[in-house]
């Protein structure tokens, strides 16, 4: 192999181990977003248990005081 064929296909894959790296970074980047989004909807679902069931209580202690009534 030529030492031109051979600089050139260096070339290559030093740009494709850094084209690489690039991927993995930017994986991680999207891995940490998915696990941010994760935690914060799982947030958002216990609030939303929190509130129907404070809803549901409302509910049935105003039925309970029609009924007194």
């Amino acid at each position: 192999m030529e030492d031109v064929d051979l600089h050139a296909l260096t070339t290559k894959l030093e740009q494709l181990i850094q084209r690489v790296e690039q991927l993995k970074a930017h994986n991680r980047t999207l891995l940490a977003n998915e696990k941010a989004w994760r935690e914060e909807r799982a947030h958002l679902i216990e609030k939303n248990e929190m509130a129907r069931h404070k809803v549901e209580s409302m509910i049935s202690r105003l039925k309970a005081l029609e009924q007194d009534s």
